[in-house]
């Protein structure tokens, strides 16, 4: 197989990062086709690179020289793309959250896995090099006693349009998924309850502000705290262990470890673009046949906690979750 061949379906403010690095010097895939809404724009883009351009997304998806398919889009409009690839047999990369709704994740990854399609969920903190630093030095932390996941954004106001585009949803599922992701990739445990709180600048808006008491089954305890109230950011994944304490923050690429006997770490790493890691890691896996680093169950199972924490904040206590073995078939 030559360099993969892909589309890009979602041309907003983050479907663009993505198209850039595929257009830089040297890209992991050759980007032969566009789709965006917004068809004026979409086709000045693709003139500009000398794409094809597709208004429809099953049109693109539909393209015989497109060998896979980049979801850049809103999560509610994932399933009905994915089951299309999925359908044609096309490879799929998509954006975080895999979908709205927990039902939803289920179905488009049994629905790949029956098809034997790889489906990668672009989960990318699992890519950032700081918290790949904390996380490979996390053993002299000693045994956890705590982990604090931590992103208080910038404040953006939502269109109408968006917040349909969410089903309503606001900072949990739109930034929280990143770090219920993180607890299971920190932790490599299985959450078993939640307990969320959730405040909104006004009733029946979005929600700007969530804070999550997570506890997995080995009863070690994770908080996240997520917000769009600020305007700067603060971006960290703290691990307090009984040896020390460690910390990445994302924003900054810096490391910071201390232990009690002594050994410290502080270290700014050179910034390396998540997407660019994930886009390599998925086409390595098309092209090889190898298992997708993260698949589309890590991304059910990130929207299983979205889902879950949604529930604990509407009843006002902890929800838990079900074994493995207690899930309905």
């Amino acid at each position: 197989m030559g360099i993969l061949k892909v589309g890009l379906i979602g041309l907003g403010r983050h479907g663009m990062r993505y198209a850039r690095h595929l257009l830089a010097p040297h890209p992991p895939a050759k980007l032969v086709a566009v789709c965006r809404r917004n068809a004026q724009e979409g086709l000045a883009f693709a003139q500009a690179h000398h794409l094809r351009f597709y208004q429809d997304p099953h049109a693109l998806i539909a393209d015989p020289d497109i060998d896979a398919v980049l979801v850049v889009t809103v999560p509610s409009l994932n399933v009905t793309i994915a089951e299309d690839a999925i359908r044609r047999r096309k490879p799929l990369l998509i954006e975080k959250p895999l979908t709205v709704t927990a039902q939803e994740a289920r179905r488009l990854t049994e629905l790949a896995t029956r098809a034997s399609v790889p489906v990668m969920t672009a989960h990318t903190l699992r890519y950032d090099a700081a918290i790949g630093e904390l996380k490979a030095h996390a053993p002299l932390l000693g045994p956890w006693r705590y982990l604090v996941l931590t992103a208080r954004m910038e404040h953006r106001p939502h269109s109408s349009e968006e917040v349909r585009a969410w089903n309503g949803r606001g900072a949990l599922l739109e930034i929280g998924i990143h770090l219920l992701d993180l607890v299971r990739f920190m932790t490599g445990e299985r959450v078993r309850e939640v307990n969320c709180e959730l405040e909104r600048p006004v009733p029946g808006a979005p929600e700007d502000r969530g804070w999550v008491r997570l506890t997995t089954t080995s009863a070690r305890v994770c908080m996240v705290d997520v917000s769009r109230v600020s305007g700067t950011r603060t971006t960290r994944v703290e691990i307090v262990g009984e040896h020390g304490q460690g910390l990445a923050d994302w924003s900054a690429s810096t490391v910071q470890l201390r232990t009690r006997s002594g050994e410290t770490l502080s270290r700014t790493l050179p910034p390396t673009p998540t997407i660019v890691s994930v886009i390599q890691a998925f086409c390595h896996a098309v092209e090889t046949g190898a298992t997708m680093p993260i698949t589309a169950y890590d991304g059910w199972r990130a929207v299983e906690l979205a889902e879950a924490c949604y529930r604990s904040a509407e009843r006002g206590h902890p929800v838990q979750l079900p074994r493995e073995d207690e899930r309905d078939d």
